[in-house]
Parts: structure tokens; C-alpha cells; sequence
């Protein structure tokens, strides 16, 4: 089976215990307004253009490469390196013994192998053979979910997992809808799924100004998770920064 993976971060070390190395799978189906990783909203592949482009047209001029002909010109021509692509496929064969190259690593450190997003739950099936084939291993792994997938997929993939971390953004539903574009009831059906799972798991709460840092918002959040354990993740200022890269502009440019 396959899937499409848009980076692959080694020696992490905020991702989970001890030394790691976090996949990032393509697609999620939340559109959160102050979204770090834009480039892994989009289930597809996506052209990436970095700011710096002189327009010389190198990239126009004709092109062989079979990878390129979908966006209409060559990757490889620009002096500058400026073009590249989002995305790509993978086998979770093909992953799982990449991944296990560090296992000995993973061992000494109490590390392993975290999977994220974009949502990784956008692609269940293949979270589930790679996870297998990881456990099968002896390599400890850990999930970064929005927590929005259908109950089925959330339970497979993370009765797999040896650590999860869940985010809870906002408690009230239409504020979260507002923000995020879903609402957030199958999110806290599915935390309360983790709770009686008997899984190790951590709640997360991104901190963004005066969206989900507020005092009512985080009163209720406190409220929700009376007996979790909570994250709270400061605002990443930088957030934005890749969304010029894809074309498309950042809301939240006068965060600070």
C-alpha cells in the first residue's frame, strides 16, 4: 500500500519520548487559520515556489521529466532551486525500512517513530500497515491528530500506536467550526474513547492570540479535561511563512 508523505523530520525531539523521527502525511480535513504546515492540507501533491523567483522563465521553456509534466514546467530547471514539490508517494514497505535504519537509535534514546500531518488519519489504512510493520519491529510509535476522522479509522489507528497525542483547540463547537471549519463533537467522542482505551495519551492546545489563548476558552478546556493531561503549545510567529510559497496568502499576518 501507499501513501503520500510531504516531509520526513529526523532527530526530533518534540514529537514524543527521546530521539525520533516524524513522518508528515499529505491531507487533513480541518482548515485552521493559523495552519503551520499549509503545504499538508491538500491530499495531493503540490507545486511549492519560494519567494526569490526573477521570473527568468527557465522553468517554461520545455520540459522531458515525466514528474514535471504535471504543473506545466520543469522542477529542476531554476538556477536557484526555488521549485519543488509537496508530496510524494511511498510505499509503507518502502517507509517502515527507512524508518528502521535508526532503530537502535530509537532503542538507546527511548525514541521511535512519530506520525503526523497535515492529519494522518486522512489516510488510514496506510497509518495502519505502517504502523504494523513498525510494532513488528520493536520500534515505539506515536500519532499527532486534530482528532476529526471517523470513530472506526481513529480506533484502528491508534490502538496501534504505543503513544497519542490529540489536539483539543477550542471547547465550544461553533467557535471551533468558526476557526477550524469543523465542528468539534466527533473530536471529544473520540477523546473520550482514548480515556477508556487505556492508552497513553497527551492532550494539545495550540495558544493562538485571542482565538484559542482566551480566558473563557481555556476555562473550558480545563473544564473538559479535568484528569488529562494538557499541552499547551505557544504560537509559532512563523507560522505563515510558507504560505507564500503555494500561492496563497496568511490570515493571521498581524499576529504577533
Amino acid at each position: 500500500m501507499t501513501g503520500i508523505i510531504f516531509d520526513i523530520k529526523e532527530f526530533a525531539i518534540h514529537d514524543g519520548g527521546g530521539v525520533r523521527t516524524t513522518v508528515f502525511l499529505k491531507g487533513c480535513p480541518l482548515r485552521c487559520v493559523w495552519c503551520h504546515n499549509p503545504e499538508g492540507q491538500s491530499i495531493r501533491p503540490e507545486l511549492m515556489k519560494k519567494t526569490g523567483c526573477t521570473g527568468c522563465g527557465k522553468c517554461l521553456e520545455g520540459c522531458s521529466h515525466p514528474e514535471c509534466q504535471p504543473y506545466g514546467r520543469c522542477l529542476h530547471a531554476c538556477p536557484r532551486g526555488f521549485l519543488s514539490i509537496a508530496g510524494r508517494e511511498v510505499s509503507a514497505a518502502e517507509l517502515a525500512e527507512r524508518l528502521a535504519r535508526d532503530a537502535e537509535l530509537y532503542r538507546m534514546s527511548g525514541g521511535g517513530v512519530t506520525i503526523s500531518g497535515g492529519e494522518p488519519l486522512m489516510q488510514a489504512d496506510f497509518c495502519v500497515e505502517l504502523l504494523t510493520l513498525l510494532r513488528e519491529k520493536g520500534i515505539h510509535t506515536a500519532i499527532e491528530t486534530c482528532g476529526f476522522a471517523p470513530e472506526d479509522d481513529f480506533r484502528r489507528v491508534t490502538d496501534l500506536c504505543d503513544f497519542v497525542y490529540c489536539d483539543l483547540k477550542i471547547a465550544d463547537s461553533d467557535t471551533h467550526r468558526r476557526y477550524t471549519g469543523v465542528p468539534n463533537e466527533l473530536i471529544l467522542k473520540n477523546i473520550e474513547y482514548l480515556r477508556s482505551s487505556g492508552k497513553k495519551y497527551r492532550l494539545r492546545t495550540p495558544l493562538i492570540p485571542g482565538i484559542t489563548d482566551t480566558e473563557e476558552n481555556l476555562t473550558a478546556i480545563r473544564n473538559l479535561t479535568v484528569g488529562d493531561e494538557v499541552e499547551y503549545l505557544p504560537y509559532n510567529d512563523l507560522a505563515g511563512a510558507k504560505y507564500s510559497y503555494l500561492g496563497r496568502k496568511y490570515s493571521l499576518d498581524a499576529l504577533e
